[in-house]
């Protein structure tokens, strides 16, 4: 089953984010300067998933390390640029 083989890497990538995503959490707990809502957490919990399953795919099906590299790099640019914009919006 070739679809199986795939679980184990979406797994660590979901519990990753789950992770990355108790950061803003315990923070609203302690101080008034984050303040998330749901959207907030969803919209973030998307692009981390998305990235992060991007990356397992190119890490997975790229075979040429500098097309890996670029291509995660281009990812990663990706999301950091999504993530500025939804943050301070940098392009408006």
């Amino acid at each position: 089953m070739q679809n199986s083989s795939m679980v184990r890497p979406i797994f660590t990538v979901v519990a990753i984010t789950a992770i990355l995503l108790l950061i803003p959490l315990v923070a609203m707990q302690f101080t008034t300067e984050v303040r998330w809502g749901a959207e907030d957490f969803l919209a973030a919990g998307c692009l981390l998933i998305a990235t992060g399953i991007g990356i397992a795919l190119v890490a997975r099906y790229v075979k040429r390390p500098a097309y890996r590299v670029m291509l995660m790099g281009a990812l990663v640019l990706a999301l950091a640029l999504v993530w500025a914009e939804l943050a301070v919006g940098i392009f408006t």
